[in-house]
């Protein structure tokens, strides 16, 4: 199974929001971190806000937050909701009828068994068990 970009920034991103659960993370500061783009970012975190994973706050002191313990965040339910919409394949989509062999397909329910399967061993996991640490600092100025 091959994730969405989408997915894989999301994923990212609370990684490492839940290696520091009570600090709050503007989306620029968490771009430059981990290379990816703002914008990018920025939608990703809106889309986690309104599923109810993360908080945001506006302002001096503002970012965004985890909205729950990462030990009652499920990495299942997690990909579920950032893949929201991404089939695995085209037949399993919301237009199924567009596939040439539905019908005579004895595939698309092996697929969707091996979409559970997949989803139910992140489910064994939460997004503490992955929380990424800060980085380390280094430069001039920085014990080795």
């Amino acid at each position: 199974m091959r994730l969405t970009s989408f997915t894989d920034f999301g994923l990212r991103m609370l990684m490492r929001m839940a290696g520091e659960p009570m600090r709050a993370f503007s989306s620029a500061e968490l771009a430059d971190e981990l290379g990816l783009s703002r914008n990018h970012l920025a939608k990703i975190m809106q889309h986690l806000s309104r599923a109810g994973l993360i908080g945001t706050r506006r302002g001096g002191g503002g970012g965004a937050l985890l909205a729950r313990p990462a030990t009652e965040m499920r990495l299942g339910d997690v990909v579920r909701i950032l893949e929201e919409g991404q089939a695995l394949v085209e037949c399993l989509g919301v237009d199924p009828g567009r596939c040439s062999i539905d019908g005579r397909c004895r595939l698309k329910a092996r697929l969707r068994s091996a979409e559970t399967a997949f989803l139910a061993d992140l489910d064994r996991s939460t997004l503490a068990d992955i929380a990424l640490s800060p980085p380390i600092p280094s430069g001039p100025g920085v014990p080795a």
